[in-house]
């Protein structure tokens, strides 16, 4: 089974504009829009035809972080960091479907992995590459890549939130 690793501008979020998420080769594979960023901290990514495979939005009014990734006009996954987690190394990621995954590892410095039950389903990892700012989203083929890149640019808002509310 091979996977597919796909490359994320970190801090995505606060850069502004447009950004391709690009595969190792360099090709195009989903493009954020940093449109709507500006007026509810929402950003979309979308897929090479423009067609929007998920909306990622700051929950407001919630005491702790959470994000929130739609699908459809619907709410498909909720990423917070876990409550019980020393040094905030672990997150939940709470599925519409009832599923849950988890985060673990190191969200600061880019290196972790999502699980569910006790199988990998996607790694991040800053240190395959030489590229400054940028991680990679590991995925295994027929995964949800677009939800995975979703949670890993969650992951990354949530860290970045913190860290400037100096919670860390």
């Amino acid at each position: 089974m091979g996977d597919m690793r796909y490359l994320v501008r970190e801090k995505i979020f606060s850069i502004g504009g447009d950004f391709w998420v690009t595969d190792e080769q360099g090709n195009q594979a989903f493009l954020v829009d940093g449109k709507a960023l500006s007026l509810r901290q929402t950003f979309e990514l979308q897929d090479t035809s423009g067609a929007v495979v998920a909306t990622i939005r700051k929950k407001l009014w919630s005491w702790r972080d959470t994000m929130e990734i739609e699908r459809n006009g619907a709410v498909i996954a909720t990423v917070q960091p876990a409550i019980f987690s020393p040094l905030h190394h672990r997150s939940d990621i709470r599925l519409a479907d009832g599923g849950e995954l988890e985060a673990v590892g190191n969200f600061l410095e880019k290196e972790f992995e999502i699980r569910q039950g006790g199988t990998v389903v996607a790694q991040v990892s800053r240190s395959w590459f030489q590229i400054r700012d940028t991680y990679a989203v590991d995925v295994p083929d027929g995964a949800d890549a677009a939800l995975m890149i979703a949670i890993a640019v969650s992951l990354d808002r949530i860290e970045h939130d913190q860290e400037q509310q100096g919670a860390r």
